[in-house]
């Protein structure tokens, strides 16, 4: 149906055209031109961003005893509203089991990056677990923390099917606020 209709479109300027010619020919050539140059700008189009729509995780404080921590992660994330927005992050162990979940109720939009707390978080010093965040509409893929509160925390490359089901576990967020 596109293509049919981009040829009559076609057709039509084409005759438009010859019509013009038929007037005053020192006019034919802007009218020409001017029909041309508005031809491009109806035609133009930009390609879609390619660019992956991810939240960061930039750095993680914890406090508290073993088995009950309170993490305070920093995301960056490029939030627009509730339509665009990295909806929370969580703690999981080495083997992909979901520790902790912070649902974020709003967007950050003009708040980049932004820190939120949560626990309890129930791990000892020593344990092992990745940090990452979720946007509501990219999903998992941004950077991620490895490390322990012991050894502390590092950008480390998590492959991006790591523990992807756990999108879909609870506790998810209900709402977005603004």
């Amino acid at each position: 149906m596109k293509t049919w209709l981009k040829r009559v479109h076609g057709l039509v300027w084409v005759a438009l055209l010859l019509l013009s010619a038929c007037g005053n020919p020192a006019n034919s050539q802007a009218v020409a031109t001017e029909r041309l140059e508005a031809t491009s700008r109806v035609t133009t189009t930009i390609p879609p961003s390619t660019a992956p729509v991810v939240a960061d995780v930039l750095s993680i404080q914890a406090n508290g005893n073993p088995g009950n921590y309170t993490f305070a992660i920093e995301v960056a994330s490029p939030d627009e509203n509730c339509f665009q927005y990295a909806d929370w992050w969580e703690v999981i162990d080495e083997e992909g089991q979901l520790l902790y979940r912070r649902v974020l109720t709003h967007s950050h939009a003009d708040e980049q990056p932004f820190t939120r707390s949560g626990g309890p978080v129930p791990v000892m010093a020593n344990t092992m677990v990745w940090v990452r965040a979720h946007m509501n509409i990219g999903g998992y893929g941004g950077t991620a923390l490895h490390g322990s509160i012991q050894s502390g925390f590092q950008p480390a490359e998590l492959s991006a099917g790591f523990a992807a089901d756990l999108a879909n576990h609870a506790p998810l967020p209900q709402d977005c606020a603004f």
